[in-house]
């Protein structure tokens, strides 16, 4: 049975949607056991009506919240009922909890990670990696999206062992190929950092590395995970998801500019739905922070339930699969 604790706090929807993504997960994985943290009454008056197993639900009451607002370093210390302090205590403090779900502030989820569950044996820094559908049917993963803004070479160089081992073993991606952001595709381009990385990740035959990979390429479905720094792993993740936001705007747009245009768009609705469907960050979850002592999956704050499930079902998927061992035995055999 694999355990999971729940932030019912901190989104944008919170607390239906966690609720409703919960109650989502636990009729669809059947060896699953839920610790929901939230007000009390509030989450038993939204799960009144639902169809669960209440043998495998678990409400835990917290009376706080932390917001998007509230200093991370600070919150973490003075926030003890809050849900998502109550949620890491809990993993934190049982062996035989797994993982935590959280969709709030990401400073605070990676905050409180860090400093109270800590990192494993041997990782450096911990580092988020989100999933992003590829124009081919695909995925990508970026690895760091945001948790690292400055990192040396050898950070960076366990990044795309972490996300590489992810993809490998949850997504079943055999033999994943590893690319490193750059300003251009030859081995020579880059700054001194991104030139001694290539080196480190072209010299480690267990990689499957491709080579530096430019911005452009995040979505074309040449690599399976582009590794890189924080700050510009966040800055691709958020200017790719926005341009395709404003593209399919600018379709939309286009489409109801007349009576013509109107009947085109009813040609071809299937398809814009299954694009829109394709870029929809409810479909693929959260961000993992892979390197820290226990599975953690970080969420979009304005998630709605069926992304919550999906978080749901990535740490579940991340357990079942042992990718925290996994990583523990890797960087064990380094550290040898």
């Amino acid at each position: 049975m694999i355990k999971i604790v729940l932030d019912a706090l901190g989104g944008d929807n919170s607390p239906k949607v966690n609720v409703d993504g919960a109650v989502m997960a636990l009729n669809a994985i059947k060896d699953l056991t839920i610790y929901i943290v939230g007000k009390e009454q509030q989450l038993k008056d939204l799960l009144n009506d639902k169809t669960y197993d209440k043998e495998r639900l678990v409400i835990v009451n917290a009376t706080d919240e932390i917001t998007c607002n509230d200093v991370p370093t600070s919150a973490i210390r003075t926030k003890k009922d809050s849900s998502l302090v109550v949620a890491i205590n809990l993993l934190k403090e049982n062996q035989d909890i797994n993982a935590l779900v959280s969709v709030g502030s990401t400073g605070a989820v990676l905050t409180g990670a860090v400093l109270k569950l800590g990192r494993v044996k041997g990782v450096k820094r911990p580092a988020l990696c989100p999933i992003l559908p590829t124009v081919n049917g695909g995925i990508v993963g970026i690895c760091d999206s945001g948790a690292n803004v400055d990192c040396d070479a050898e950070q960076l160089y366990q990044f795309a062992i972490m996300s590489s081992l992810y993809m490998q073993k949850v997504f079943n991606i055999e033999n994943p190929r590893v690319a490193l952001l750059n300003v251009g595709a030859e081995e020579e381009k880059g700054d001194i950092l991104r030139k001694e990385v290539y080196q480190k990740l072209k010299q480690d035959k267990t990689l499957n590395f491709i080579g530096n990979m430019e911005s452009r390429g995040l979505l074309a479905g040449e690599a399976d995970v582009v590794v890189c720094d924080g700050f510009s792993g966040n800055v691709l993740l958020k200017s790719t998801e926005g341009a395709c936001m404003e593209l399919l705007g600018l379709v939309k747009k286009a489409f109801m500019k007349n009576l013509k245009t109107k009947m085109g768009a009813l040609l071809v609705k299937s398809e814009i739905k299954n694009i829109k469907n394709l870029m929809d960050y409810n479909n693929y979850g959260g961000a993992v922070l892979l390197g820290t002592a226990k599975t953690v999956v970080k969420g979009h704050g304005s998630s709605k339930a069926k992304s919550i499930f999906h978080c749901i079902e990535q740490a579940y998927n991340m357990e079942k699969n042992s990718l925290r061992q996994d990583i523990e035995e890797r960087f064990a055999v380094q550290e040898q």
